[in-house]
């Protein structure tokens, strides 16, 4: 079912095409509807077609060497997703899931040749438009830095985990112990002096049963937080990998940058000694 004009030029990639071109893509784009958790496509599929989120939000994302999930971006309504792979007929660079029940309009790499061949300026505006969306994506690159593995475990805790942490946090401090040094000496005071308020005689058997109690149950509360920072340690060595490998990168392009001006000054160099000896040669 083709779509309206006037909806494509809401969309960003088609902002610059004029009445005419929007009338002919319009006409050449088909709708399809997606259910909620349906993958559109894999990351290595081959794709020739391009989709536009007219409502729903559709999920894009790549795992990496280690078989992380990275999420790129969550496509919602206007927004322009496998256009890659419909302009250089590779396999897609990244999957696609829907998230909730989604509707895309379709665009064919046939149908979009057929319009170009019409209106080939239609094709120099598309580019002008992703050459924009190019240069958002690398300022958004520039600005990525190292994942925070606070950040990553903070977003997972449970409610059960968080009261753990703070319980395992505050039974390690002076005012844990300060409070228990107090509650025992008030307990076996009582319980020493004769009289009425006696009510767990020596060898208090009753402090004796609530000091296991207390145990026990700091102690699962300290092993659940232990568990938490095992997996925060592990996430944390997978980061430092990460760096590390970013860092030899870095380190590599550095090099190449320095050969080459190396390379430059060289040849710089034996410029000016050619023209020198010429000079000389002259005078």
């Amino acid at each position: 079912m083709p779509c309206e004009a006037a909806e494509l030029a809401k969309i960003k990639l088609f902002e610059l095409l004029d009445t005419d071109e929007l009338g002919e893509l319009a006409a050449a784009i088909d709708l399809e509807k997606i259910a909620a958790g349906k993958t559109l496509f894999n990351a290595g599929d081959f794709g020739e077609s391009l989709y536009i989120v007219r409502s729903g939000e559709v999920e894009l994302f790549i795992k990496d060497n280690l078989g992380q999930k990275i999420i790129l971006k969550v496509a919602e309504e206007g927004d322009i997703f496998g256009e890659i792979s419909m302009l250089d007929n590779r396999p897609r660079s990244a999957s696609a899931y829907a998230l909730l029940d989604t509707e895309v309009f379709v665009l064919d790499r046939d149908d979009l040749l057929l319009l170009f061949q019409k209106k080939p300026d239609a094709g120099l505006n598309m580019l002008a438009a992703m050459s924009g969306m190019l240069r958002e994506a690398d300022k958004l690159l520039r600005t990525r830095v190292s994942r925070n593995v606070n950040e990553e475990m903070e977003e997972k805790l449970s409610m059960l985990q968080r009261i753990a942490d703070w319980i395992a946090w505050f039974s390690g401090s002076m005012q844990f112990l300060i409070i228990n040094a107090l509650f025992f000496i008030v307990w076996i005071v009582l319980n020493v002096i004769p009289g009425e308020t006696q009510f767990d005689p020596f060898p208090f058997g009753l402090l004796t049963m609530i000091v296991s109690l207390e145990a026990i149950f700091l102690s699962c509360f300290v092993l659940i937080s232990q568990n938490r920072q095992s997996e925060k340690d592990h996430i944390r060595s997978d980061i430092e990998y990460e760096v590390n490998i970013k860092a030899e990168l870095e380190v590599a392009h550095l090099h190449e940058k320095t050969d080459h001006l190396y390379e430059q000054m060289l040849e710089r160099f034996n410029h000016i000694e050619r023209i020198l000896k010429n000079l000389a040669k002259k005078s």
